[in-house]
């Protein structure tokens, strides 16, 4: 058996949860492994635009109905870019590509401010230069 079960017949937790991150990082900024995770999140969030609105003008330009790849095309492009971009991004940076994922997982004490505010404002780079 893989979990373990206590004698009155409630099972313990089987993980551990890490500890809040701190509110106020300054040491990050020294470091390679914060801004590879930045240039990570800028990239994605960059490609992720590039790919899906490239799909949607693509399909409104589209004249016949063979023409383009249609309504489920893009579904699958928005689908498709968020699971490839994540997995990618996922040991590097956490795969956020979304502010609101970012300040989320700060209110949750999962990254500090300082990150989530540079993750944040990689986001909206990637978007703006778009």
């Amino acid at each position: 058996m893989s979990k373990e079960v206590s004698e009155e017949g409630m099972s313990r937790k089987d993980y551990v949860d890490p500890p809040p991150a701190p509110l106020i990082d300054v040491a990050e900024i020294k470091l390679w492994s914060f801004y590879r995770a930045l240039i990570a999140e800028f990239i994605a969030t960059l490609l992720f635009l590039y790919v899906t609105i490239a799909t949607v003008i693509g399909h409104k330009k589209q004249h016949d109905a063979c023409d383009g790849v249609g309504l489920l095309g893009i579904a699958w492009a928005f689908g498709g870019m968020i699971f490839i971009l994540v997995y990618c991004t996922a040991g590097i940076s956490g795969g956020h590509i979304n502010p609101a994922v970012t300040f989320g997982l700060f209110l949750a004490r999962k990254v500090s401010l300082i990150r989530a505010v540079a993750y944040m404002v990689a986001h909206c780079l990637g978007g703006y230069l778009w």
